[in-house]
């Protein structure tokens, strides 16, 4: 096991890679709708340390096993990424990359906040990879969660009843994607 070297400058303590020893980012899916994503969508300035937990990329210009990882040894990755269009004028989200895509498996899961049960906080999406083109692709191992935020105005009952693009169609929103 390696051990980390702590430089210490003018009382702050400084630590190559940036976070602590034993540190593990391992957040909720309600802490990441409704804490984090929020905090990105909304430009507010948390921490530095925001910055190299999540990191912003695209990560469809990027294969899954080429994706630049936070900390070594974690099997879980977190960024932000702004997703594309397959077609300028529509909804369907471009999740091709250079050697394959990200298929979306079943339906947006609504994530709950603890404080009240019945509203919905959060929309996530289980993604598979697959090598090759759409039709023809590879099942592979790799597996990714895409969060984002609810329409705006929508209750919990009505938003799962109701098929609302509009966060869809909207430019500019911001997704969290966890890859595993």
């Amino acid at each position: 096991m390696e051990v980390t070297k702590v430089k210490f400058k003018d009382d702050d303590e400084e630590l190559a890679g940036g976070m602590l020893p034993g540190f593990r980012f391992h957040p909720t899916d309600e802490e990441l709708v409704g804490f984090y994503l929020p905090v990105k969508v909304e430009k507010k300035k948390v921490s530095t340390r925001l910055d190299q937990l999540i990191r912003q990329i695209d990560i469809y210009k990027y294969d899954p096993w080429d994706l630049p990882i936070s900390t070594e040894g974690d099997k879980e990755c977190y960024f932000f990424c702004r997703r594309g269009r397959k077609y300028r004028n529509s909804i369907r989200p471009n999740r091709v990359t250079g050697s394959g895509f990200w298929k979306a498996t079943g339906i947006d899961k609504p994530i709950y906040s603890a404080k009240e049960p019945l509203e919905c906080i959060g929309l996530k999406k289980s993604l598979v990879y697959y090598r090759g083109s759409a039709g023809k692709g590879t099942k592979t191992d790799w597996m990714m969660n895409e969060f984002r935020l609810p329409p705006n105005g929508k209750s919990s009952t009505n938003f799962l009843n109701v098929k609302d693009n509009t966060q869809e169609a909207m430019p500019f929103r911001y997704y969290m994607y966890l890859c595993t």
